[in-house]
């Protein structure tokens, strides 16, 4: 892989720039973002934003840098370079070191990301999982405290409560729904110790509940004062980057499990986590340490994907619709869990305002609730011809689960209740499939019970 050739660098003269060999974050200048006054939309940069086709003789595409380290120009630079990585000096890496800190493809990949949500900075992991993993770890210590919304994703919940628990980290958490005042309550009473994250998941995972992120923000800033005011960060899974921007409602750091819409295939694992340049540096040493970077193969996959992100997650959104109109009317079906009905359902004007507020559109992952149990929920999801049975979302195609006895069957059966996660209860996520097929399908699964 041939590049652009550096100059020697006669390191007793030159800047700090210089000291690098290559540019800043080894990648070509930022793309074309504006074209007169227009600013162009993240759908038309996917195609091109932070990548310089001349940096590899002329590859329309960017090839896949599959190497475990990288040539340093001069010892100067490769001492510049570990300054970043280390923390000596904030901000990364200026250059490319080991693969284990970053590399071509993955720093593309994190400009890219970062378009969606006009972040200032991003990060790929190897995995949801290790994306949230590596933002805990770098937050907290022993004694401190997280405060997060509740239900969230099981392995979180394990995370949090179970892993970090075992050395002295604690948790206190409110409802996924939960009004300012009983935001308030919480914060409160955390706030007798030292709260080194607030942690929010909306929708959660499975019930589909939405935070009010304005109130757990005015909240933190009503209570916390001074240098002491925790980081607010939230899995954006469920409805981002197209139906929902956390970081425009007061959010600072946004998790992805990016498996899911980012990648949409389900044909990789990967995390992100966006932010403020000051709490990704934070994050980025600590995944400098323990090495939870994404490979490049899967970078590249990513890349490929996200240029056909909204046009998948758009497909996918008008699916639900048809579909959940269906599921609503059906006699076998007791409830359907899907945001857009927040509007006209008797006792949701909260979650409806936070719906109102907060996105601007519905997703396509929903609960639905048959009418029965355990029984009732296995007879239809073995029934299904079109849909298939498995964990995930997002994907172009079709799955549904039982949470309660897969995703979720870790948790406690007194928080399960509590949380609504119930033995009726099937999580569907809609693919890119003809809507009129999946209706037909679950019209005779639901027939079949």
């Amino acid at each position: 892989m041939a590049q652009t050739p550096t100059p020697p660098i006669d390191a007793t003269g030159a800047d700090e720039a210089d000291l690098t060999g290559v540019a800043p974050r080894t990648k070509a200048k930022p793309s074309v973002e504006k074209i007169g006054d227009r600013k162009l939309k993240p759908s038309t940069l996917m195609m091109g934003h932070g990548y310089d086709p001349m940096l590899s003789e002329g590859s329309l595409k960017p090839p896949i840098f599959a190497t475990s380290t990288y040539v340093f120009p001069n010892a100067a630079a490769g001492k510049r370079h570990f300054e970043g990585v280390t923390g000596k000096r904030p901000g990364g890496s200026q250059g490319l070191v080991y693969s284990r800190f970053n590399g071509p493809n993955q720093e593309i990949l994190e400009d890219r990301l970062g378009v969606w949500e006009e972040a200032e900075d991003a990060l790929v992991f190897s995995s949801g999982m290790s994306a949230i993993a590596t933002l805990l770890l770098s937050m907290v210590k022993p004694g401190d405290t997280i405060v997060h919304s509740g239900p969230l994703y099981a392995a979180t919940e394990t995370l949090i409560a179970r892993i970090l628990g075992r050395f002295g980290v604690q948790w206190l958490d409110f409802p996924a729904g939960a009004t300012r005042e009983e935001i308030d309550a919480v914060m409160t009473k955390a706030a007798t110790g030292n709260v080194a994250l607030i942690y929010l998941e909306s929708p959660a995972n499975p019930t589909n509940a939405l935070v009010d992120i304005q109130a757990v923000r005015a909240s933190r800033d009503a209570i916390f004062t001074g240098e002491n005011k925790p980081p607010i960060a939230i899995d954006n899974t469920f409805l981002g980057p197209l139906w929902l921007k956390p970081l425009e409602h007061g959010a600072e750091i946004v998790v992805y499990s990016l498996t899911k819409y980012a990648g949409g295939h389900s044909d990789l694992v990967a995390g992100g986590v966006l932010g403020s340049k000051e709490h990704i540096n934070t994050i980025r040493l600590m995944r400098n340490t323990i090495g939870t970077i994404c490979d490049p193969n899967t970078a590249w996959m990513l890349m490929r994907s996200l240029e056909t992100l909204e046009l998948r997650m758009s497909r996918a959104g008008e699916n639900a619709v048809k579909v959940c109109a269906f599921l609503r009317s059906h006699p076998k079906v007791e409830r359907v869990g899907y945001l857009g009905f927040l509007a006209d359902t008797p006792g949701m004007e909260r979650q409806a305002d936070i719906y109102a507020r907060h996105c601007t559109g519905a997703g396509s992952t929903f609960s639905l609730i048959v009418r029965g149990g355990e029984t009732e929920a296995f007879a239809f999801l073995d029934a299904l011809k079109i849909a298939k049975l498995a964990v995930s979302l997002g994907g172009t195609e079709t799955l549904a689960s039982h949470p309660a006895a897969m995703t979720h069957l870790s948790v406690s059966d007194e928080r399960k209740q509590a949380l609504g996660i119930t033995d009726n209860l099937v999580r569907i996520s809609i693919g890119v499939e003809d809507p009129d097929d999946l209706i037909a399908d679950f019209e005779q699964a639901l027939d079949s019970i």
